[in-house]
């Protein structure tokens, strides 16, 4: 008996040729080719200074493409750009910049996570009800009635979170969520993202830190140097590819000579640092330190 595959999931985000350039000369993107599907995890890798920021800004409906095509829940994002889609698009697609501070805008977290449902007339208790949950998914209740200028960053970035999550989208895009973390923090942050994308959202993220990689996402996108996707695969395939992260400007190779010995440090931008020891033998021995 045949076996009928399972329907693929709908494209969220199709890109094609997608060129952009600020201020006419200064090029950010430079001819992304990019498919995402609904309910997948994925990372965007690359270097400060790839266009990570930008693609998201596009994938949010902030920007359109200088060049190139861009469909976005299946409408052109120069429409939702434009205004014509924008109030649809921005209740399904959540940004979550890097900064929480750029979010985060009223007296209290409560008020800021009700901003959204606010605005879209909804009752008093349907917004009760979209707080109660975007609160309680990132762990931060107890917070609600604090300014938010008296959290942590942490914390901060849990409201931010929280914020977008309010209005119940299907795709949420984060921007370097990690990023200026101290370990406790950005690992109890790193599971809240990995539950998200569990509940089966379209989870998009930004960032540098290799580490985080196989715990949110099922899927890898590199952006190298030339601003222009170089891989797209499995965090597994990606991320034990030496040649690949080194040229991506992800980790960075040094070669000291102790006597005989040549020691080779594979750096990774999170601070952890792989050693490679070849010795006169030819012996070739690579161990992985934490880091400072």
């Amino acid at each position: 008996m045949d076996t009928v595959a399972p329907p693929a999931a709908e494209a969220v985000f199709k890109l094609a040729g997608v060129r952009y350039v600020y201020n006419g000369r200064q090029v950010a993107l430079d001819g992304i080719d990019l498919e995402i599907r609904a309910g997948e995890q994925v990372a965007l890798l690359g270097a400060n200074g790839t266009g990570k920021s930008t693609l998201l800004k596009m994938l949010d409906g902030i920007i359109g493409p200088s060049e190139g095509s861009m469909q976005a829940l299946g409408a052109d994002v120069r429409l939702v750009t434009a205004g014509d889609e924008a109030f649809r698009f921005h209740r399904e697609v959540g940004l979550v910049f890097q900064d929480p501070d750029v979010q985060l805008f009223s007296p209290t977290v409560l008020d800021d996570v009700a901003f959204g449902p606010l605005q879209l007339g909804l009752s008093p208790e349907e917004v009760k009800r979209c707080c109660d949950e975007a609160l309680d998914q990132m762990g931060i209740a107890h917070l609600a009635d604090r300014a938010p200028f008296e959290l942590s960053g942490g914390e901060k970035k849990r409201v931010a979170i929280a914020s977008v999550l309010s209005l119940g989208p299907r795709v949420i895009l984060l921007d370097e969520p990690t990023a200026s973390l101290d370990p406790r923090t950005k690992w109890v942050l790193v599971n809240l993202i990995r539950m998200l994308g569990q509940s089966g959202r379209t989870i998009v993220t930004a960032t540098h830190e290799l580490d985080i990689v196989p715990v949110i996402a099922d899927r890898v996108v590199v952006i190298g140097e030339n601003r222009r996707v170089v891989a797209d695969g499995r965090p597994s395939e990606v991320l034990a590819n030496r040649e690949l992260l080194i040229e991506a400007n992800l980790i960075h190779e040094h070669l000291h000579q102790h006597g005989g010995l040549a020691h080779t440090h594979e750096h990774e931008h999170d601070g952890t640092h792989a050693h490679a020891h070849a010795a006169a033998s030819g012996e070739v021995r690579t161990f992985r330190d934490p880091g400072p």
